[in-house]
């Protein structure tokens, strides 16, 4: 898991103040005079509620938000054992878990109370109670919660170290050389001392072997001593050394400048060694510019040697001053732990009998090596050209000349291109060196190469003349007669209207106007009239179709407004009157307190019907007017005085206002 990922933990009286707050926010106190005992109590029984739901889910989160021991690898448990000590950490979870319990109890029995209290100050002297009891329980997890804050600011400090990754562990005495290693074959930035014990903690880097990743951990130092007598910082080596499945780097320093015998650094080795089981162990032996191995003494020589003799070790060199070595010592040991790795997976499910294991048989299975039909094995054909061929040495005054030489020889790369085209196979050697175009007139060449491209050419043209004389392109032009040339003519002419009106309008517009003025919205009756004869129509004639229509649909319209069941075309409209008459007795305005229709009786067939009507309207009023109930165009105002509106603004000063 993530250790940043884990939400800080605040103080006892930071938790009180977030959840307080937090409730009288929610449910601001709004009690009034006249509210029945009912409301009272499921006011204040929503507060406690409240309340103790917040506690549970604050309490709850930090509880979720630490890691499991037992749910997590056995070298992160110990590590995490080590540090913080496993008990305590169990014992400020298990604090922070029962508060979170009591709290519930605590709301449960106090909302019992609430539900047969008799007065407001009796349901605001038990909120006051219960909220008391759940601040005074808050306060006395003020250790747990400081405690389990500064484990989470440590755990956030710790290295992203991956068990199940390929691992390289570097560890040995103090000030031996090991960071000095780290930081030279890795991009960690791990501190340098001259001095022992510079290294309190694992510090992790990484580095890339054949395109695969590698995790390096420099271990703080181990002094030779009895486990029991091992600091903290010992126990984290110690503990890298027995959980993690990696390669163990054990550096020696033959010179002896770290303060520590060559005899006290194998004895330490001897000491540590079954926690090396099952791991490729390599010792290191450093700092060889100062001294060598051939400059120890023989019997350091022989138990060396011992060292290496008694199991799967292999003695390496290297100087991290000089860098000499560094490298090599990186390639072998990561060559090593590769392949460890690989025959461990293939060797994975493997039984007694020495049957393919499941994981291997997977594997194998996935591979599939294609055979002839006919089971013939088939030798590799190779020419006779290619076989007497000579191997090409560059020191060979005799070997063939290749286009790299010919390159060389005359200037280089960047002077001299070879000829890509000698190899070409044509019908005519000579057209090797041809110009040939890629883009022509805008069009790529390549698309029209064809051999009968002439002829197709040719077939073309003459087609076109062809068709020419046939009069096939001339009965387009009598495709249009005259009747179409006069329809063509009108849309002309009517388009340059438009456009005059669209110029003049713009000529015409003002900044924030309108496109089109109100006063030029309305045309007068002699403007219509001439553009109707200038487009070749009687004028007269639409005149008095017109004024007709509207007559004839005003006298039905006031036939019904009387109640007549006379036929409304049967009224008085003289045809025979002149259309001068005509258009004097409609230019009478109408009174305008008579209506045009009766919205009373409109839709409606008889009087039965329009009671119903009235009937069922008022049904649909009588809710809305039951005692004055408000509606949604009403101006509503919820709170007589809302807090936003008439409350001050807070000052600075202390928050113990509650």
């Amino acid at each position: 898991m993530t250790w940043k990922e884990i939400q800080p933990v605040p103080t006892s009286q930071e938790f009180i103040d977030i959840v307080l707050s937090r409730t009288q926010r929610r449910l601001p106190t709004q009690i009034r005079a006249g509210f029945k005992i009912s409301r009272i109590r499921a006011f204040y029984t929503r507060k406690v509620k409240f309340t103790a739901e917040t506690c549970t889910e604050k309490f709850g989160n930090i509880v979720q938000s630490f890691p499991v021991l037992s749910d997590l690898h056995p070298f992160t448990s110990a590590l995490l054992n080590i540090l913080y000590d496993a008990d305590h950490f169990k014992v400020a979870l298990g604090q922070v878990s029962t508060a979170k319990h009591l709290i519930e109890t605590i709301s449960r029995d106090y909302v019992r109370l609430l539900k047969y209290s008799q007065s407001l100050y009796q349901c605001k002297q038990l909120k006051r109670a219960a909220l008391g009891r759940m601040a005074t329980l808050i306060k006395r997890l003020k250790d747990p919660l400081a405690y389990l804050d500064q484990v989470r600011q440590h755990l956030a400090r710790l290295p992203d170290i991956n068990p199940n990754t390929r691992t390289l562990l570097v560890a040995g005495f103090p000030n031996v050389g090991k960071s000095s290693f780290v930081s030279s074959v890795t991009r960690a930035d791990t501190p340098v001392e001259p001095y022992a014990f510079t290294t309190k903690s694992l510090f992790v880097g990484h580095l890339d072997y054949k395109y695969l990743r590698y995790q390096v951990i420099d271990t703080p130092g181990i002094l030779d001593h009895p486990l029991e007598e091992m600091n903290t910082i010992e126990m984290q080596s110690v503990t890298a050394l027995a959980h993690l499945r990696a390669a163990v780097c054990f550096f020696i320093d033959i010179s002896e400048q770290c303060g520590y015998s060559l005899q006290a650094q194998i004895n330490l080795f001897k000491s540590i060694k079954p926690l090396f089981a099952n791991k490729q162990v390599f010792i290191v032996l450093n700092k060889m510019d100062l001294k060598t191995v051939e400059d120890l003494e023989p019997e350091m020589q022989a138990e060396l040697q011992d060292l290496v003799k008694s199991g799967n070790i292999e003695l390496l060199r290297a100087s991290c001053a000089t860098q000499e070595g560094v490298q090599e010592v990186k390639n072998v040991v990561c060559e090593r732990l590769l392949n460890d790795r690989v025959n461990q997976k293939l060797k994975a499910g493997t039984g007694s009998n020495g049957a393919i294991g499941a994981r291997l048989g997977e594997v194998m299975a996935r591979i599939h090596v294609a055979q002839p039909r006919d089971g013939v094995t088939r030798e590799t054909f190779i020419p006779e050209a290619i076989k007497n061929l000579k191997k090409y040495d560059k020191n060979d005054p005799e070997r063939r000349t290749l286009a790299r030489d010919i390159e060389e020889a005359n200037g280089g790369a960047g002077v001299f291109n070879v000829d890509l085209r000698q190899d070409y196979i044509l019908d005519d050697p000579s057209w090797k060196h041809d110009r040939i175009p890629e883009i022509f007139d805008g069009k790529n060449v390549y698309d029209y190469v064809d051999p009968d491209i002439d002829a197709k050419l040719q077939a073309l043209e003459d087609e076109e003349e062809r068709l020419e004389k046939e009069g096939f392109y001339e009965s387009e032009e009598e495709m249009f007669d005259e009747s179409e040339e006069e329809v063509l003519q009108k849309a002309e002419y009517i388009r340059g209207e438009h456009k005059k009106i669209r110029n003049e309008n713009r000529m015409r517009r003002i900044k924030n106007g309108a496109m089109i003025p109100r006063k030029q919205q309305k045309k007068k009756l002699s403007e219509l009239e001439d553009h109707i004869d200038r487009a070749g129509v009687d004028p007269e004639e639409l005149n008095l179709r017109g004024r007709m229509e509207v007559r004839e649909s005003r006298g039905r319209s006031l036939a019904r407004s009387r109640g007549t069941t006379e036929d409304p075309d049967a009224m008085d409209v003289d045809t025979t009157r002149s259309a001068q008459d005509r258009l004097r007795s409609k230019s009478r305005p109408r009174d305008r307190s008579v209506m045009a229709t009766n919205r009373r009786e409109d839709g409606v067939t008889d009087d039965l019907a329009r009671t119903k009507a009235e009937r069922v309207a008022k049904l649909g009023q009588r809710k809305m007017n039951r005692m004055a109930r408000q509606g949604e165009a009403d101006r509503h105002i919820g709170a007589t005085m809302p807090k936003h509106l008439f409350s001050g603004k807070r000052t600075i000063g202390k928050t113990s206002r509650r």
